[in-house]
């Protein structure tokens, strides 16, 4: 028996005479919790049909007319602002599943969000994350970027 490396799969195919080979990509390593409350850039994408009613990470069900998102990184229970960067629109969402698993993805967002974002025609848009509050792993609760921001605006104002 003919022995693989263990993180390629070689599919060979025979096809008039030729031989063709292909790599699978080794699985993506387990992305690392951020507990920061920084702001980050990506792409947004959101729930199709099929995960409507689908439990969640945080095991309650996934409802499509709610502010849930999901993220790989941001700790469940965290409140993000998310920004649609190409109309300006932006929304308040909680992070309760696990996702996105599509490279360059950052955050699903419930269909009732991404109607509010104006993306649901385009399906993925570039987006920018902001943690209002990030549950930290000792149980404390950590103000993220947008939170300090906002604080100092209301400082700067007079208010």
């Amino acid at each position: 028996m003919l022995a693989f490396p263990a993180l390629f799969l070689v599919i060979v195919c025979l096809h008039g005479g030729q031989v063709f080979a292909q790599q699978s990509r080794p699985a993506s390593k387990k992305p690392t919790p951020d507990h920061s409350g920084e702001a980050r850039k990506g792409k947004a994408s959101y729930y199709g049909k099929q995960f409507y009613g689908r439990t969640m990470a945080d095991g309650t069900p996934m409802n499509p007319h709610s502010n849930v998102a999901a993220s790989r990184t941001l700790p469940l229970g965290t409140r993000a602002e998310v920004r649609n960067l190409v109309n300006g629109k932006s929304e308040i969402v909680v992070i309760k599943d696990r996702g996105p698993y599509i490279d360059g993805r950052i955050i699903d967002l419930s269909p009732r969000i991404a109607d509010k974002l104006g993306m649901r025609q385009q399906g993925v848009v570039p987006v920018e994350v902001r943690p209002l509050h990030v549950p930290q792993p000792d149980g404390s609760v950590k103000l993220g970027v947008a939170a300090l921001e906002g604080n100092r605006a209301l400082l700067t104002s007079g208010e």
